[in-house]
């Protein structure tokens, strides 16, 4: 076996002259370093696209939530944002309001999701956002730039909020007069429009937690949820982890969820994933093309070496290490291409992630001016592995020719 390595090294690394099998040889290495590194490169910028997606949305909401396991709301107690703030990694622990409502104003209706932010988290917004001036006030709002500019949602524009409930409570109050006093409207002003993802700005309303306790029907300690941040250097899948043992610790698994970011948007991020996968699938045909051009060179090999390999049969060599040596060369052929391949494409993505090289084609269209990368350690081990398998696999064809050739009875055959 190992004098099969070490003739496959020769093969592969030993001074060739100038000839038609040097030159596919060439050509399928090229073709390796040119669909390694471009598979990378797409599917970096694919996951940088998918970055960006998950950053807008956390700068409303939490990474991580703890939600009521049943019904619509929960009772949040100052306790249990202490305890909660508490855990270990957790950076803040903020509680919010968030159903759908019935927006009118300029004659107009829809239905909307409101979004009640306490304080504190609207300050984080508005850090996050490089934002100067607040949002929304006590009786003001904040409308998606798409939402307000399809109702004319103009500041100082008044606006009247209400739960869809309300009409149901209301026909129930009709033969139930003492819900009246119940039934009751949201009157606010739109104070600004924002800009943050496209699902935000074409549905939702940012408003004060206590303005949409009101408007949702909640009472004064009653809230959708907690959005978790975790501090720096915490992953979500960690933060997830010791929210969902704290409480099973703590015996609340009736009351209490966690209710991750992939969780809350999973049509979005699932296409997205469709997405990767889908241009890892394609791109990888242009290995394989790259790759099958790499098993004809080896089996020219195997033909211009014949009478090498009869000869290394006369000395003892066996099936197996016949097979081993074109194996081994494909193999070897297959790591370098990646190895090339995979270095390019990481020098390609950091120049871009420093310099932003390749422009967006209209700047004024995104929210960024250049293609976002974001490189994976688990997307270069997955194409690098996959190269070389298949590049291996390609070789056995040629292997096992080179194997009959070398033992054949027929002599003349290789010396002719």
């Amino acid at each position: 076996m190992k004098a099969g390595i070490w003739i496959a090294r020769r093969y592969s690394f030993a001074r060739k002259r100038f000839r038609v099998i040097n030159i596919i040889s060439g050509i399928s290495l090229a073709g390796i370093v040119v669909g390694v590194s471009t598979l990378l490169v797409v599917m970096s910028v694919l996951n940088g696209f998918q970055k960006l997606a998950r950053d807008l949305f956390v700068a409303v909401e939490g990474p991580v939530q703890i939600v009521p396991a049943q019904g619509r709301s929960l009772v949040v107690s100052d306790s249990l944002l202490a305890a909660i703030a508490q855990l270990d990694g957790v950076e803040t622990a903020q509680p919010f309001a968030e159903g759908q409502t019935i927006i009118t104003a300029s004659g107009k209706s829809e239905l909307i999701m409101v979004r009640g932010l306490t304080a504190e988290a609207q300050r984080s917004l508005m850090k996050k956002t490089l934002t100067t001036q607040p949002y929304f006030s006590k009786d003001g709002i904040s409308a998606g730039n798409l939402l307000a500019e399809r109702l004319r949602l103009y500041p100082d524009e008044p606006v009247r909020l209400f739960s869809p409930e309300l009409i149901s409570a209301g026909l129930q109050a009709l033969w139930q007069p003492e819900l009246m006093p119940a039934l009751s409207m949201s009157d606010a002003r739109v104070q600004s429009s924002f800009s943050l993802q496209k699902l935000f700005d074409d549905r939702y309303v940012l408003a004060p937690v206590e303005m949409a306790q009101n408007i949702l029907l909640f009472g004064r300690e009653r809230y959708s949820g907690i959005d978790i941040r975790g501090k720096a250097g915490v992953s979500d899948e960690t933060l997830e982890a010791r929210l969902r043992e704290w409480i099973s610790a703590t015996h609340q698994e009736k009351t209490l969820r966690v209710l991750t970011l992939g969780e809350r948007h999973r049509d979005m991020f699932a296409v997205m994933q469709l997405e990767k996968w889908a241009s890892f699938a394609v791109l990888m045909l242009v290995i394989l093309v790259a790759l099958l051009s790499l098993a004809g060179s080896l089996a020219m090999t195997v033909i211009d070496k014949r009478h090498e390999l009869f000869y290394l049969r006369c000395l003892g060599l066996e099936r197996p290490q016949f097979m081993t040596i074109f194996i081994v060369e494909g193999g070897l052929t297959g790591l370098v291409g990646t190895a090339l391949g995979s270095l390019l494409a990481w020098l390609i993505c950091k120049a871009q992630e420093l310099w932003g090289i390749v422009q967006l084609p209209s700047k004024s269209a995104f929210i960024i001016s250049a293609y976002p990368v974001s490189m994976k350690a688990g997307d270069f081990f997955a194409v690098g592995a996959a190269a070389i398998l298949f590049a291996l696999l390609v070789s056995l064809y040629p292997a096992g020719k080179a194997a009959a050739i070398a033992t054949s009875r027929s002599v003349e055959n290789k010396m002719e």
